[in-house]
């Protein structure tokens, strides 16, 4: 008649009986002995420790930690908890960054980019640019956020800064109207040196070009990003190219694509 049965136990815990017996089978939690009735009666300690494991379980700790902790010295058991608290800081940080990530995707841009560049790109549709290639630098962008995340701040700045150009600006949406063009067009030619010259003349704005070169595979990357969104041998990819070409010859760093 002393305790009470499995089933009361869970229920004055507030857990059920499979995760007593869960408890059981962990070590946290010792099996009471079974009367001559052949029931197991649980009594007041075992109570006690139910208790104890089901709030530690309930505040964020993980099970196989519980027993070891339940078991150590007072100094021991706050420094454990206090390391506790540290983790479900971390978890709750991450939490609440997956839930603004969630309430950002009802912003296609502000899933993917800083809020930085998504105001860059509506200055650049309030500037005139051809919706087509603001939404080809918003994918651009991406890209390139996640290949050379180290250098997209500095690139942004570049930006910011060449957009308070209008020599920049006019001949940036004059490349834009090129796309539709046939690619032996001889005035892809004249606007590729047009390109070339004015970024020759600000090396503030030619970092827009060579400010994304990564440290290592730097070909490989700047490719990636610098011909995203242009078919071979389109118009785009020829201008891209002369641009590159003449850049080159003046001296300027741009990566080459790996023949192999």
């Amino acid at each position: 008649m002393n305790g009470v049965t499995i089933g009361q136990a869970a229920a004055f815990v507030g857990v059920t009986v499979k995760t007593v017996r869960h408890y059981h089978k962990l070590g946290l939690v010792k099996e009471p002995e079974r009367d001559s009735s052949g029931y197991r009666r649980y009594g007041s300690a075992d109570l006690l420790r139910l208790v104890q494991v089901r709030t530690l379980a309930a505040a964020g700790v993980p099970l196989a930690e519980i027993g070891p902790l339940l078991d150590a010295d007072a100094a021991l058991f706050a420094a454990a908890l206090a390391d506790v608290e540290r983790q479900l800081t971390e978890r709750i940080e991450e939490l609440i960054a997956r839930r603004d990530t969630l309430h950002r995707l009802a912003d296609g841009d502000r899933a993917l980019l800083p809020d930085r560049a998504v105001a860059l790109l509506e200055r650049m549709s309030g500037l005139g640019f051809p919706a087509d290639e603001v939404a080809a630098t918003r994918e651009g962008w991406v890209l390139a956020r996640a290949l050379v995340p180290e250098g997209f701040d500095d690139y942004l700045t570049h930006v910011e800064h060449a957009l308070e150009d209008n020599r920049f600006v006019a001949l940036i949406k004059r490349g834009a109207e090129a796309t539709a063009w046939e690619p032996d067009d001889p005035r892809i030619a004249e606007l590729a040196t047009a390109i070339a010259d004015h970024f020759l003349a600000n090396p503030a704005q030619l970092k827009i070009m060579t400010g994304l070169q990564a440290r290592t595979e730097a070909a490989t990357r700047y490719k990636l990003i610098a011909n995203h969104g242009e078919e071979q041998g389109s118009a785009a990819a020829r201008g891209v190219a002369l641009v590159e070409t003449k850049l080159r010859s003046a001296g300027i760093h741009i990566p080459r694509p790996d023949p192999h």
